[in-house]
């Protein structure tokens, strides 16, 4: 369960800060086209605010959210 003291980042920021995408545009369309899982299902919130250990993944790659405290 997420504490509003937990740390998150959105979804498009995450895949522009892992160099999954080029821009936010891209990340938008990537994002809005279904093309992105989280933690395995499609998500299509740009904004979706995504939480330490959750994994992201696009184009047959995985990214497992790491985030500092």
């Amino acid at each position: 369960m997420s504490t509003e003291s937990e740390p998150t980042i959105r979804l498009d920021q995450f895949l522009k800060l892992v160099n999954a995408v080029a821009s936010g545009g891209e990340a938008k369309h990537l994002i809005q086209e279904g093309e992105v899982t989280l933690n395995g299902a499609v998500e299509t919130r740009r904004s979706k605010k995504i939480h330490e250990g959750d994994v992201v993944a696009l184009a047959g790659h995985q990214y497992v959210v790491r985030l500092d405290r």
